[in-house]
């Protein structure tokens, strides 16, 4: 019998909603349907206002939002289940990651704060929805974060190659899998995946991103620019460590050098360089070993990028998708993967990744009485 499970996952890019239908029918992985549902530029505008450090907003303005995205999250599962033709009812549940408003893991009352109602998701649904995953790290002394490298484990470890798994959406992580199957896997935030790039460009040329790289390609590489932003501490901080926009943020830049005495496109392209040689130092200090890359996250798509992690590495950088899921699709997979990790009473994070001081559960359970049920209206 299908062993299925829904994904959540809307990332630190802002752009939208995956969400993954998954089987893990006999301990396989197998993705069944996706559906991905962009937000509106009202909806981005809110979210980038709320999550600004020091922001000051209403507490209606926080709460309507958190209501409003855990209708928009139950649309896309509805979605989902429509395209795919399921009943509610064969859905064990919902992992849903939520949108991440503010991580702050190494403060004095360290929380990680994602919103997205799983009240609503749940009660819209009728599917039994995990939430709030991050929370119970934190309290277990841990960063709150990564927490896909569990899933990395579950689904690209391989005993004959050392491999490496990076994660390129607004902020970068790798995970270390080594051969040996019971040896300790690593992970970490390197620093800025998408997230300055984005910034930069919607600044300058009013874009949500730069496709494919093309316009930092046509800038030129600041190497003297690109070692002053390097000296940030956050770089040769030893693992466990996570990060987010609210550090790696415009002001960041701005605290290191006059940004508009320099060309916008060659600003951009030191700033793709910046997130490529940080995850290829973190690759050649921490996994010295690594005979291939897996990328996955939206920075498979700006080719630039991977041309230049490509350029300062040492072994062959592929796609996800070679080896079984596509790289959008990682991160939705990997929530519906802790979701079930948690329906089944088992841990979701890895210590030796996030620092806490035992593996947890992960995630609040927010439970619906099934009555059977019937396939979603189209």
């Amino acid at each position: 019998m299908p062993e299925l499970y829904i994904g959540l996952m809307s990332g630190t890019s802002l752009d939208g909603i995956d969400a993954a239908l998954v089987d893990f029918q006999d301990n396989e992985t197998h993705l069944v349907e996706f559906e991905y549902l962009p937000y509106s530029d009202e909806i981005q505008s809110t979210i980038q206002k709320i999550s600004k450090p020091e922001s000051l907003i209403s507490l209606k303005e926080y709460g309507a939002m958190d209501a409003q995205l855990g209708s928009l999250f139950a649309k896309a599962v509805n979605a989902l289940l429509a395209k795919a033709a399921i009943p509610t009812s064969s859905v064990k549940a919902i992992g849903s990651h939520g949108q991440t408003i503010y991580h702050a893991p190494d403060i004095r009352f360290p929380f990680s704060l994602q919103i997205g109602d799983p009240n609503i998701i749940a009660e819209t649904t009728g599917i039994t929805t995990v939430a709030d995953f991050r929370r119970r790290d934190i309290a277990a002394k841990g960063q709150g974060a990564p927490l896909v490298p569990a899933f990395h484990q579950a689904v690209f470890q391989h005993p004959n190659e050392h491999r490496c798994i990076v994660n390129i959406g607004g902020i970068a992580n790798i995970t270390v899998l080594p051969r040996n199957q019971s040896a300790e896997v690593i992970g970490f935030d390197t620093g800025p995946g998408n997230t300055l790039m984005d910034l930069w460009i919607k600044l300058h040329r009013n874009l949500p991103y730069d496709k494919n790289g093309a316009w930092g390609k046509t800038g030129k590489i600041d190497h003297d620019l690109v070692t002053l932003l390097k000296q940030d501490a956050y770089f040769n901080a030893a693992p466990p460590k996570s990060t987010g926009k609210e550090y790696f943020s415009l002001p960041w830049i701005y605290q290191y050098f006059d940004a508009f005495s320099y060309k916008a496109e060659d600003v951009q392209a030191s700033l793709c360089f910046l997130t490529a040689i940080t995850i290829c130092d973190a690759v050649k200090k921490h996994a010295p070993a690594t005979e291939r890359i897996l990328i996955c996250g939206g920075g498979i798509h700006n080719d630039y990028l991977l041309e230049l992690i490509q350029q300062n590495i040492d072994c062959p950088v592929e796609s996800a998708e070679r080896y079984g899921i596509h790289p959008d699709h990682v991160e939705a997979v990997a929530f519906a993967w802790l979701a079930r990790q948690t329906m089944n009473n088992l841990p979701g994070n890895l210590k030796e990744v996030t620092g806490a001081l035992d593996s947890v559960i992960l995630g609040g359970i927010y439970q619906v009485n099934k009555k059977g049920g019937s396939p979603v209206a189209r």
